[in-house]
């Protein structure tokens, strides 16, 4: 169990980065991250589950620019260790327990904002120090500063994973052997909604017009192209 949580705790940090600190190569998303975290825990298709059903809810909401949405990362991944560990320790294997692991994880993603914020909040302030260490010409001083930027947020991953985790330990088991049946009748209507709430965010942030122009207008092309060919 240890060894999982470590592992998990080293996905969330290198997936955490990737959001908005470095490379950006898009391993944070949650139908990359989940797959992988589960890759490493030898259940890739626990990961695969949760990362499909988790990627679409928050795609509308983009880390871009002063954006600050919920951790869909760390959600992920949590509920993807969370949902491995204790279907070992529960003999389990079953989309239940997977469910309830994901819906106890979803609302504790919440302080993956606040981490972030706080983040951000004091990323802003070593500008000060960096500037004062150009002042100087000290550029070791400054390089400092971008190492420090980077810790707070390597900081703010860990700690949202850390609190998905806890809470997660400490809840499920004790609603599981109350939630188990009912989640065994609704599951499959519980699977079908979470990836159409996503669908719905994003359907109501597009301009439906201009979709539908762009769309007529490629099939045009498309058909006009294969009729020239």
């Amino acid at each position: 169990m240890a060894i999982n949580l470590a592992f998990g705790a080293l996905i969330s940090l290198i997936c955490g980065l990737d959001r908005v600190a470095i490379l950006q190569i898009m391993i944070s998303r949650p139908i990359v991250a989940a797959p992988l975290t589960g890759l490493l825990l030898g259940e890739p298709l626990v990961g695969l589950q949760i990362g499909v059903m988790v990627e679409l809810l928050w795609l509308a909401r983009l880390p871009v620019g002063a954006a600050v949405p919920p951790d869909d990362t760390q959600v992920a991944i949590a509920s993807s260790v969370l949902a491995i560990v204790l279907g070992q320790r529960f003999n389990t294997s079953g989309i239940e327990l997977l469910l309830l692991c994901l819906l106890i994880a979803i609302p504790l993603g919440k302080v993956g904002q606040y981490f972030d914020h706080y983040a951000r909040q004091y990323n802003v302030r070593l500008i000060r120090y960096v500037d004062s260490a150009l002042d100087r010409s000290s550029l070791l001083v400054a390089e400092l500063q971008h190492l420090r930027g980077l810790t707070s947020f390597s900081l703010a991953a860990i700690g949202t994973y850390a609190v998905i985790l806890s809470g997660g330990l400490l809840i499920i088991p004790f609603l599981w052997p109350f939630l188990q049946q009912p989640l065994s009748y609704s599951s499959a209507w519980i699977q079908l909604s979470l990836p159409l709430v996503g669908i719905a965010v994003i359907l109501g942030t597009i301009n439906v017009s201009r979709a539908i122009t762009l769309f007529c207008a490629s099939f045009c092309m498309s058909f006009l192209l294969m009729w020239l060919v």
